[in-house]
């Protein structure tokens, strides 16, 4: 591609008509100007604009001015990098744009699923249990830990196991499986590869007729689980919330409650673990909601992580209890992420960003919502945007 810092028109444009493209600019400096325009400058000095086509000749002239070059394009879902005639002389052609990391990886035939099913379970031992709630705190959260030792179970971070609760349902057949996110890296806890964690909350809930209160099967028994308990695990499955394997790509997390579970897998795997096959040089944030600060799970080692690394990992809580909305009412995580908005919407330019949300399903409207209005400010329809994240493996989302 033939690229410099003045206005052009492309030289392969038929058949584009309503296509998303991203551009790439350097040399644009945070002002006044860019600021009304909605540009903010990332550190790197880059910035990733999406733009629809028909904009596309009025959108380069429009970095022109501001003093921007236009490094790269590339249609959003992927494909050859569009061609630009300049009206000065010419830069030498770019080389070939390489594929994102979403479309040169394999499609995951590597990843280890149904090793063990429920008609032959792996039997583990619990090791741990312990609660993840502080002094005052809402409902029951436990961290456990279960020895692999013994077997085949091995996992990635993002996927999830299966636990088959004992004994028999209210018409005598055996419990049904359930599953449950990983939250630990596949190194474990221990770092020896003999672990799995999870992150469970005890499910409690009024019965719709009788009112009476009513505890979930499977998680009422992990909750209470003895150390040194035999346990049935099935799994792993899941291919949906995998981490990227590139170090230099942003991760951004959206979650509420133990949907904080694999995203701790994430972050040990990032800072904590420093394995010596995975050194992340790229940038996480998590935001995450919650209704009391005794609530924030993992919140001392999180807290740890946001201090030792500063450039590459933000910390966000939405603490509903305790904080409160621009419009007064109680701070959810979509308010957070309407907040920050723009800088989101800034990151997911990048083909490197993948965006995860985990939690409850409720969320996901408001995030939609949040969303829409940062990609509106651009004339850009936020529905089609993020059906071009999912087919580029970018938007990954595990709610229930």
């Amino acid at each position: 591609m033939d690229s410099s810092g003045t206005a052009g028109t492309f030289t392969n444009a038929a058949d584009y008509g309503n296509r998303l493209f991203v551009f790439e600019v350097v040399g644009l400096r945070q002002n006044g100007t860019s600021d009304s325009l909605n540009y903010p400058i990332r550190r790197s000095g880059s910035v990733f604009i999406t733009v629809p086509y028909q904009r596309m000749n009025q959108e380069m002239r429009r970095i022109s001015r501001l003093g921007g070059q236009i490094v790269s394009i590339k249609p959003l879902n992927g494909g050859v990098p569009l061609q630009v005639t300049t009206t000065k002389e010419s830069q030498p052609q770019t080389k070939q744009e390489s594929k994102s990391m979403t479309q040169a990886k394999a499609k995951h035939a590597d990843v280890p699923v149904n090793l063990y099913r429920p008609n032959k379970p792996f039997i583990g031992k619990c090791l741990e249990n312990y609660s993840l709630v502080g002094e005052g705190g809402i409902g029951i959260v436990q961290h456990l830990t279960f020895d692999l030792s013994g077997g085949d179970l091995h996992y990635l971070e993002g996927q999830s196991i299966g636990i088959i609760p004992p004994g028999t349902d209210d018409k005598g057949k055996p419990h049904k499986i359930r599953l449950y996110s990983i939250a630990s890296t596949r190194h474990g806890d221990k770092l020896d590869d003999k672990t799995v964690s999870l992150c469970v909350r005890q499910l409690e809930y009024k019965h719709p007729e009788s009112g009476e209160t009513v505890y979930g099967v499977c998680s009422t028994y992990l909750c209470g689980l003895e150390v040194g308990s035999d346990i049935a695990i099935t799994g792993p499955v899941g291919k949906e919330m995998l981490l990227p394997s590139d170090e230099d790509g942003n991760i951004i997390m959206m979650a509420t409650g133990t949907g904080i579970a694999p995203f701790r897998a994430y972050l040990w795997r990032m800072f904590k673990e420093q394995h010596e096959d995975y050194k992340f040089k790229g940038f996480a944030w998590l935001i995450f909601g919650v209704p009391t600060t005794p609530n924030i799970l993992y919140k001392e080692e999180l807290e740890k992580l946001a201090a030792e690394f500063p450039d590459n990992f933000r910390l966000t809580y939405a603490i509903s209890r305790e904080q409160q909305n621009s419009e007064g009412g109680r701070m959810y995580i979509q308010h957070r992420v309407g907040e920050h908005a723009d800088e989101l919407w800034e990151l997911m330019q990048n083909p490197k960003t993948h965006t995860y949300i985990c939690g409850l399903k409720g969320m996901e409207g408001g995030i939609d919502e949040a969303l829409s209005s940062a990609a509106g400010k651009h004339d850009i329809n936020w529905s089609d945007y993020q059906k071009q994240m999912k087919k580029q493996e970018r938007w990954h989302v595990e709610t229930y």
